[in-house]
């Protein structure tokens, strides 16, 4: 049975295989994936409980290789139904893994409660802490894991069967119906094209990511009290610090889109923090002084522009992209000379 961490008599979850991964490698070293992975989750006021639930069974019940930790960070406090749902989330687990007749594959649970909501980056800092193991997949708490998703990218962060330090993938947004989704958003896989790309966009779907959680505590990891865009800064820091990026291009979350959504993409707030951000970047070297212009002009068009606008302009965009993504080969990245201050610093 699935045990909530920090109550007396934790059992952890017997070590398994993914059942797409061999035991054995030629050499006949164990896979570090066999040793297990975590999920990371955050939690926040305004989740609902519908979607965290769902967001739960897709990461840990449909998962062709279910994760042998689900790490939940509440980020303050949540309502009464979202935070009774956390209480009992080990008890509701064991019985969805029962109804499926996968009694072996139950994670182990640990839901660490702060006691007050300080932002996604300090909340899934203080999540990394509580990870087990030194693979770790991000899942958002409205988001749909597809069955595959672990099976995919989980192998490809070994060090005897792949080359990287972080995966994420392409995503498919919808809104409401799973069954009927909608746009695919698609990046380089990888190599030049990607660190290219990462210049003028983040190169990675967060919500799509795994990744080996030494390799984020070496540059300081999430960026804290750094406006909302604490994943791109991230990035900057992983590449800026020779760490290898991959992404896969099948898409394999599904990534929930509300009515809301290109609004909140909108307004001086979210410009200002975005100004910010090529502000860091080009002290820190990743980007020249063109590049900055660029840059924040792109940026200043997009998000000042009417809702309306920047709907249609988006989607156009992202389609144009995807073709473009579709014939990027994905070789050994070359990573540029850092110009600027190395990535550790805060």
């Amino acid at each position: 049975m699935a045990q909530q961490a920090g109550g007396t008599g934790t059992q952890l979850c017997e070590t398994r295989f993914c059942e797409t991964q061999p035991s054995k490698t030629q050499h006949g070293s164990q896979l570090e994936a066999a040793a297990g992975f975590s999920v990371l989750m955050a939690v926040y006021a305004g989740d609902r409980l519908d979607y965290l639930r769902r967001a739960v069974l897709s990461s840990t019940v449909e998962q062709t290789c279910v994760p042998t930790q689900l790490v939940i960070v509440r980020d303050g406090p949540v309502p009464e139904a979202v935070q009774s749902f956390l209480d009992r989330l080990a008890i509701w687990l064991d019985e969805r893994f029962a109804q499926a007749e996968r009694y072996e594959a139950v994670p182990e649970i640990t839901v660490l409660e702060l006691a007050k909501n300080s932002g996604l980056a300090h909340a899934l800092n203080q999540g990394l802490l509580r990870c087990r193991y030194e693979l770790v997949a991000r899942a958002d708490s409205d988001d749909v894991s597809l069955p595959e998703r672990f099976a995919t990218i989980i192998p490809l962060l070994d060090s005897h069967a792949g080359r990287y330090d972080i995966v994420g993938s392409a995503i498919r947004e919808f809104s409401g119906d799973e069954q009927h989704p909608g746009q695919v958003r698609s990046l380089p896989q990888g190599g030049r094209a990607l660190l290219d790309f990462a210049r003028v966009q983040s190169p990675l779907h967060h919500p799509s990511v795994a990744f080996r959680k030494s390799a984020i505590q070496r540059v300081g990891g999430y960026p804290e009290h750094n406006g909302r865009f604490e994943d791109y800064l991230l990035w900057e820091r992983l590449i800026l610090t020779g760490a290898r990026l991959h992404n896969v291009a099948e898409p394999l979350v599904l990534y929930r889109v509300d009515a809301g959504a290109y609004q909140r993409r909108g307004g001086w707030t979210m410009f200002r923090d975005e100004l910010a951000l090529q502000r860091r970047f080009r002290a820190d070297g990743f980007i020249s002084t063109i590049q900055f212009v660029r840059n924040v002009a792109i940026r200043a068009l997009y998000r000042l522009m009417p809702t309306g606008l920047r709907k249609l302009g988006y989607r156009a965009l992202t389609a144009v992209r995807n073709l473009g993504h579709a014939g990027s080969h994905d070789v050994e990245p070359t990573v540029p000379k850092n110009t600027g201050r190395d990535g550790n610093e805060a």
